[in-house]
């Protein structure tokens, strides 16, 4: 029997997710290359030296990012509230203005009226 297929919402989740699977890699592979680069300017430490190092360098980079990704993340949250909450008070605001010229186009109109 087949199976539906995914909505929507499923397919942007999934493409969602590959997109931070490749993001998370390209990150990893920055850092490692970048933790390589450090340790090779070290040339007196040992292999194992060397291959700790790196490892805990790579390590710490990859931890920063995925802090900035979540601090960023939150400060996105909370302006998309905040900007949404200034659209909704914007908008009963033209509403309320819109509102009030028609009702005041209309008493204009009946004045006319009444006044030929």
């Amino acid at each position: 029997m087949e199976q539906p297929p995914p909505t929507k919402q499923e397919t942007a989740a999934g493409i969602n997710k590959i997109e931070g699977y490749l993001l998370y890699q390209a990150e990893l592979r920055t850092a490692r290359s970048e933790a390589e680069a450090f340790v090779r300017s070290m040339p007196w430490l040992t292999t194992a030296e060397q291959n700790e190092i790196a490892r805990r360098y790579a390590e710490q980079r990859v931890n920063l990012s995925k802090q900035m990704l979540r601090a960023i993340a939150a400060r996105c949250t909370e302006l998309n509230s905040t900007y949404t909450a200034r659209y909704l008070a914007l908008r009963r605001r033209l509403l309320g203005l819109n509102v009030a010229c028609l009702l005041l186009s209309a008493a204009l109109c009946v004045g006319l009226l009444l006044l030929s």
